[in-house]
């Protein structure tokens, strides 16, 4: 048996979230605990229409994130850059919570398509936004859409896939940003220097009906209606709504205490914490913060993967662009290799032969995130050739694709099946908010250092060879985070007596 099977009675005493034998997926899926594939007749239209989703949101990722240089040049707003990031991530954050609750209560169906109807309504409003505030706006609608969606497709997979199905169908998530990495800063690219960045923004939305058309129908025969059909229908707990509004609320008064740079922020900053520490207490499993052994490490472990992988990755475009002169197409492309790796890195976890070695893999993938991280700000340097940010994020890319599927997996492991909602929102609100604090903390420094004045040369393809420092700033601490994700990857496991 793996050492990172749940643990039985009389495990360590460390684990503070009771994890309890390996969970079934729930009554839908319950027939199918050792045979079938994702691509059965049984599975199918769900696994088609699913990634189908994820292949969306991957490509407005890519595509927009290729864009937003310009964006922040023409509306006037580089030294707002890291907040049409972290606005995001911020209204995600409650969202994540409403979702749980949600599909926990009626089947994850109502959040997915009232999430992908935001993330399109968010997308337009950034599209058409005249201010840079007004675009940062549409990015925290966007992000409503975008936490509703990634909850409710974690509680489809935990009810509608047997577990030795779920790494595969989680290979599958991360092999659809293959396409969409390749193609979309090129896309991008193209777009915004012959059309304008705004087309990028309001042609994505026609794209949402797609993958909805297909996904809904199969999620409605496989995965709708409450875990337990027979228990009564658990009442919305207002408590942990509030704590929710109040997670959002303070990331969002940490961003911005963050950018402003004055004595006065501090006002913000204060109101921030107060309102973070204990919704961070009461959202998120007892002892996540002390990394606790299982669930809470899972956790944890997700927040500082994709938290110092998010903050680092915002910047590179904009690096490139401004420091090296790269058009912004190839600074978009710069990172198109990475999803590959990604997928490679998903696809490794995914083999049976891995399972006993999982915890050694998510080391291996952090320590390779971490020193990705830290070699992509070389090319400050003017001697070193600007292809090492694509060869350093390939390698970032594949640690990544290894650490974020195997925490998926090892969550909806020790989650039963009327707990994958709470939990998964659980999981994905320790990733939003290591995204907004450590872009916060990202944004400050950047700014701080200057970085705002290297906003004149976004359109310029010429390099500006000033503030090379506010790049570093960013990128070095981040890759301290993620190589104290390499310990936490060390405690993923529970320990037996």
């Amino acid at each position: 048996m793996s050492a990172l099977e749940p643990r039985e009675a009389g495990a360590d005493v460390d684990t503070d979230v009771a994890t309890g034998p390996a969970h079934s997926p729930g009554p839908r899926a319950a027939h199918d605990d050792t045979k079938g594939s994702v691509l059965d007749s049984d599975h199918r239209a769900l696994s088609i229409g699913i990634v189908s989703v994820v292949l969306l949101i991957a490509f407005e990722a890519t595509a927009v994130g290729t864009a937003m240089p310009v964006a922040a040049r023409e509306l006037n707003g580089v030294s707002l850059y890291a907040f049409a990031f972290s606005a995001y991530f911020t209204t995600s954050l409650f969202a994540m919570v409403l979702a749980g609750q949600w599909s926990d209560r009626s089947g994850p169906l109502a959040s997915l398509t009232a999430g992908m109807s935001a993330f399109a309504a968010g997308l337009f409003l950034s599209g058409t936004a005249g201010t840079m505030w007004l675009f940062i706006l549409g990015r925290a609608v966007q992000g409503l859409g975008g936490g509703l969606v990634i909850v409710a497709l974690y509680v489809v997979v935990s009810r509608a896939y047997a577990e030795h199905l779920r790494p595969a169908i989680m290979a599958a998530f991360a092999a659809s940003w293959v396409v969409p990495s390749v193609v979309g800063p090129l896309a991008s690219g193209t777009i915004t220097e012959h059309l304008g960045w705004r087309w990028v923004f309001v042609g994505i939305p026609v794209l949402v009906v797609f993958p909805l058309a297909l996904a809904l129908p199969a999620i409605r025969r496989t995965a709708s209606g409450p875990a337990d059909p027979q228990a009564p229908v658990t009442p919305w707990d207002r408590r942990r709504i509030a704590l929710a509004l109040a997670i959002s609320a303070g990331a969002g008064l940490l961003q911005y205490a963050g950018q402003e740079l004055r004595w006065l922020s501090l006002l913000p900053a204060a109101a921030g914490v107060a309102l973070l520490v204990p919704a961070v207490r009461g959202l998120l499993p007892r002892g996540t913060v002390r990394a606790a052994r299982g669930l809470p490490s899972v956790i944890l472990l997700r927040g500082i993967a994709a938290g110092s992988f998010i903050a680092a990755e915002s910047f590179v475009p904009l690096m490139l662009v401004t420091q090296r002169g790269l058009s912004v197409t190839l600074a978009g492309l710069s990172l198109a290799v990475g999803g590959l790796t990604w997928a490679l890195g998903s696809w490794i976890q995914a083999r049976p032969w891995t399972e006993p070695y999982r915890e050694r893999l998510v080391v291996l993938g952090m320590v390779l995130v971490a020193l990705a991280i830290a070699a992509a700000p070389s090319v400050l340097i003017t001697a070193v050739p600007v292809w090492v940010v694509a060869a350093a994020w390939a390698v970032g890319c594949l640690g990544m694709g290894a650490v974020i599927s195997s925490t998926s997996v090892l969550l909806l492991k020790l989650s039963a099946p009327e707990e994958a909602g709470a939990n998964s929102a659980a999981l994905q609100i320790s990733d939003g908010l290591s995204n907004v604090l450590l872009l916060a903390i990202g944004g400050a420094a950047f700014a701080a250092l200057g970085g705002g004045a290297v906003g004149h040369a976004v359109n310029a393809h010429a390099t500006t060879g000033s503030h090379p420092t506010a790049f570093a700033a960013v990128f070095l601490p981040m890759a301290a985070v993620a190589a104290a994700g390499a310990w936490v990857a060390t405690r993923l496991h529970v320990a037996r007596m």
